[in-house]
């Protein structure tokens, strides 16, 4: 079809153009989301189309695309949301068709139109739909005269303190950016501003409203598809009340909640038809709800597009949700009988991040990302096992750009329980080289017995303390166990490095002396050092594990036989090195730790009182002055890292000696920022 003919067949209603096969499809997204659509257009046959900001040069989905166009810059503003340099990528790579993924411009109204001004199909729902949907303060009020369940929208310069608290909410946005929670009227207006300022750099648009914050519930959505012939589905709902900042981490379908209410599911599927019609919906689409134990439950707002966690819909459906896109966008029929729910399915984010230090996003090398039980990435499995979804492969790099997900790891068995084990199981047998994850807390989290039972409202992390749930698999015995096998594996890459002496066991001396060691740090427990001693016969004594016998030691691979009050149990280890980082990974958990050099470079030590980056970052405000007298736990300046905001504030109460950023400035992880000096110091000097 011409780019006229096509031109001419868009939908009166604001839709698609219409008229033929879709032949070359651009995603106007990165990573995983790319991916995921490219998987599904080669089961199609139809070709793919790349674009990459120069921070995603390397990325894996712009290698597995047909063609790919390079967008100039980095950040999403300079890049992903430019949706003229998108359109001219699609027609200049011959694409006939744009696939918005999720996030960036994939609820944008205006993007959709200029698409389709552009000639090319829109796959996604009607321009007037996403325009309806886009202001979640128009479409309240429009849920509301259709017969479906709100919660009141609130103008923040109308909020008092009857009203707190109250959630402030991105108008054009999702996946929590621009989302605070206030409890106090003073801190509203400061947090509006923070939101606003997260909305602009993750959706272009400034637009915050404020509604009722519950502080528990159930977060409870339901997958729709329309196709352009007035039929609806309600494919199934999922559960994802597992959150943090307003994130979503943990989802299933089918939801525990609606499981054991009496007809909950049907009066959800009602209310999101009645959504979905209301607006002359097409295309996939969620309608999401905030639900009470009782099976009570209010529209929060509806996603014009598909959703990170729609792959437990499709598990449990056996639906391919983006084949469904591509072909309502080609103005094909929904086939004629819905299908039945199958099974559990349950879906984590894995993220680059530091839960047990607020949440702090990682950035750096992915040197090995390995998940056990992977049947199928990309796809829909048929029997139980592990799916995966993810943006990136051994030596990836997580920049600062953008969000830090790693991968969606996605299990489906015939009961939850078994899905929940499976999923928890592959999880602490990764292998996830070179990043901090949230792998640990993914997996208390999936083993609590909450979760197991379904008690999984919004405040889960709240209720069960988050530090427990974030504390390392391994107990500190297995931890300090992990360490031994990295010195002895150490040892024999040292000894297979040696030129001489080969013949003699490693670090084995001809004369008594001291034992040899090696030092470690662990972000868990600090320094642990391993003092060994070889014999002739090559066995080895270490100090602190009496009993303790080596069965074999390659610099990769580590046998050892473990003491126990039943006799001795052989466990192994297997050990890989990227420069000073060594990564242990066994059945008892991983462990990461560093080397440490034999001597310290003096030169290299950080004066007292120094505010250090968590994280690579930009400097975007300044809160003091060199030379000010701050108190402890005010705000000295503010990062913005991954599209969040995130506050240093000073350690303790004294002067800001030093500030050694301004506004602008990009620094690494472990910069020093600044220096206050307490005021014990100064009035000793």
């Amino acid at each position: 079809m011409t780019s006229a003919a096509r031109s001419d067949s868009v939908s009166g209603g604001g839709g698609r153009a219409t008229g033929g096969p879709i032949t070359n499809v651009l995603v106007a997204n990165r990573g995983e989301i790319a991916r995921r659509v490219f998987a599904t257009c080669r089961r199609m046959g139809i070709a793919t189309t790349a674009v990459y900001s120069d921070a995603d040069a390397a990325a894996p989905h712009v290698s597995e695309a047909d063609a790919a166009i390079r967008l100039p810059g980095n950040t999403p503003a300079e890049t992903y949301l430019r949706g003229e340099l998108i359109i001219e990528a699609a027609l200049a790579a011959g694409a006939d068709a744009i696939h918005p993924g999720y996030g960036f411009l994939s609820e944008n109204a205006e993007f959709a139109r200029s698409v389709l001004d552009a000639g090319l199909v829109w796959i996604g729902p009607p321009v007037a739909a996403i325009e309806q949907m886009g202001s979640k303060v128009e479409s309240k009020k429009m849920m509301d005269a259709a017969g479906v369940p709100v919660l009141a929208e609130l103008d923040p310069a109308e909020v008092t303190e009857a009203h707190l608290p109250v959630l402030i909410k991105a108008s054009a946005g999702g996946g929590g950016r621009g989302m605070r929670v206030v409890r106090e009227l003073g801190d509203l207006r400061d947090q509006i501003a923070a939101a606003q300022r997260e909305a602009e750099s993750a959706f272009g648009d400034p637009t915050v409203f404020c509604e009722r914050y519950l502080e528990t519930g159930r977060h409870i959505e339901v997958q729709v598809m329309s196709d352009t012939f007035g039929k609806t589905w309600a494919v199934g709902e999922r559960e994802c009340s597992i959150q943090r900042r307003h994130q979503k981490v943990v989802e299933e379908a089918p939801s525990p909640l609606v499981e054991k209410i009496d007809g909950m599911r049907d009066r959800l599927f009602e209310a999101a038809r009645l959504a979905a019609e209301a607006i002359g919906y097409e295309g996939a689409g969620t309608v999401e709800f905030l639900a009470d134990e009782k099976g009570d439950f209010f529209f929060l707002e509806m996603n014009t597009r598909l959703q990170v966690e729609h792959p437990v819909t499709e598990q449990t459906t056996g639906l391919d949700l983006v084949r469904l896109q591509l072909q309502v966008a080609s103005g094909l029929p929904l086939p004629a009988t819905q299908p039945s729910l199958r099974g559990h399915s349950i879906e984590v984010r894995l993220y680059a991040e530091d839960p047990a230090h607020d949440w702090q996003p990682q950035s750096g090398p992915v040197h090995k990302i390995e998940i056990p039980f992977t049947a199928g990435e990309f796809t829909v499995l048929d029997q139980p096992g592990v799916r995966l979804d993810t943006g990136v492969v051994d030596g990836s790099v997580v920049g600062v750009h953008y969000d830090p997900m790693l991968a969606k790891v996605i299990s489906y068995a015939e009961t939850r329980a078994e899905a929940a084990h499976l999923l928890a199981t592959a999880l602490q047998r990764a292998k996830l080289h070179g990043l901090v994850t949230n792998r640990d807390l993914l997996v208390r989290v999936l083993r609590h017995p909450a979760f197991l039972a379904g008690d999984t409202d919004t405040a889960f992390f709240a209720t069960h303390d988050l530090a427990a749930l974030s504390a390392p698999l391994v107990s500190e015995a297995d931890e300090a166990l992990s360490i031994v096998a990295a010195a002895l594996a150490d040892s024999a890459a040292n000894h297979a490095a040696n030129r001489f002496g080969r013949l003699a066991p490693s670090g084995w001396r001809n004369l008594a002396s001291e034992p040899q060691r090696k030092s470690y740090e662990s972000r868990v427990s600090g320094t642990y050092e391993v003092r060994y001693r070889f014999d002739r016969s090559g066995a080895v004594t270490v100090e602190g594990h009496d009993g303790l016998e080596l069965i074999s030691a390659t610099p990769h691979r580590v046998v050892l036989a473990v003491p126990g009050e039943r006799g001795p149990v052989r466990r192994q280890f297997e050990i890989a090195r990227y420069d000073d980082l060594v990564a242990v990974d066994s059945p008892l958990g991983p462990v990461a730790v560093r080397r440490l050099p034999r001597f310290t470079d003096p030169s290299e030590q950080v004066a007292a009182g120094s505010l250090l980056a968590p994280m690579p970052g930009s400097v975007i405000r300044l809160g003091a002055a060199e030379g000010d007298h701050v108190t402890q736990g005010q705000p000295i300046l503010w990062l913005e890292a991954m599209k969040m905001e995130h506050t240093i504030v000073a350690p303790a109460t004294g002067v800001l000696s030093a500030l050694n950023v301004t506004v602008g400035q990009q620094v690494e992880v472990g910069t020093v920022l600044a220096v206050v000096e307490e005021e014990e110091q100064e009035q000793t000097a």
